[in-house]
Order: C-alpha cells, then structure tokens, then sequence
C-alpha cells in the first residue's frame, strides 16, 4: 500500500505510527469477515460483491484526503475503517463464488487460479508503484491521490463486473458445484 509511504514522507509519520495507522484494517477484516460471509450464505455472492467493491471504492477517495498537515482521526482512519469494511465484504464471496462455479472436482485449480489472480494483480500494482515512490513532496502526493483514483476506478470495474458476471440461482436451484452463485 502507498498509504504508508505517504504518511512517512509527506505527513512525516514515524515507520512504526504509519504501521499502527494501518492496524483498524485487520482488525476490522477479522470481526467482519464471518460475519459479511454469513451473510454472503443466505443471500448470495453478487450483493457482497458488488456492494463491498463500492464500499472500496469510497475508502479509497476517502484516502485522497491524506497528506500533509492531515488528521489521523478525520482522514486516515476513516478511509481505513471504510476499506476494511468494503474488503471484508469482498473476500470471503468472492472466493466462494469462484469455487462454486467449478465442479468438485476442479476445486483445488480454481482455488489456484484465484490465488495467482490475486498475487499477479498485487505484482502488477507494485510494478506500477515506481514512479509514484520516486517522487518526493507536492508530486508524491499527487501521484498517490492519483493512484487512489486508479483503485477507485477499480473497485467500480469490479463492481460492474460482479452485476454482469455473477447471478444468484433461484431458490433450490443449484450450480455446477452443487451450492453458490454461478459465473454467467
């Protein structure tokens, strides 16, 4: 994440209070999570998909407002606790939707599959990074509200995607893996 970064070199944070600005994401994450996926098992994945990755979305323009001179209180933790929320609703539906689109026995590739999606995405967004990270002052903070906006952007595709490419079965209808939303 940028964040860190930013708040180290342009709102002149200690290493160890921008690692501590991030700690109400796992925390939320882990509270929320079996709780958004126990709601993801009786409604289905497309509604934690779509509302979490907009959930995501508004953290990450909430985050445009880190910088300089900024409150941790009015702007880094509110975008925080507002990305932990929308990321806890996206996890656990997002890999039951792409295990219930395969039968059971292709469980264990889509479960790879998810995983390599997952790692390549957050070696691509590292690749791209560099500019960003080179940048000191004024510019670094505009190439990290700029980055920002890219995942905000982001988190609309996947929301977008999650309205097109997911539906819910009707009740008592089943999947090819037996349970679970389906991939259209």
């Amino acid at each position: 994440m940028l964040v860190p970064y930013e708040l180290i070199q342009a709102a002149h944070y200690s290493a160890t209070a921008a690692g501590a600005a991030l700690l109400p994401f796992p925390l939320v994450m882990s509270v929320a999570s079996p709780a958004l996926g126990a709601f993801a098992g009786k409604v289905g994945a497309r509604i934690p998909l779509i509302g979490g990755s907009l959930i995501v979305g508004a953290g990450f323009l909430l985050a445009m407002r880190i910088g300089p001179g900024g409150s941790y209180w009015t702007t880094v933790l509110p975008a925080i606790l507002v990305m932990s929320v929308g990321m806890a609703g996206v996890a656990a539906p997002l890999t039951t939707a792409v295990l219930a689109s395969v039968d059971s026995r292709h469980t264990g590739s889509a479960s790879g599959f998810n995983s390599a999606v997952a790692r390549a995405g957050g070696l691509i967004a590292t690749a791209l990074l560099g500019a960003v990270l080179a940048a000191a002052g004024a510019s670094l903070t505009a190439g990290f509200r700029t980055a920002l906006l890219a995942c905000a952007i982001a988190s609309a595709a996947g929301a977008v995607s999650g309205f097109v490419l997911i539906r819910t079965p009707p009740a008592g209808a089943s999947t090819p893996a037996g349970t679970g939303p389906a991939f259209r």
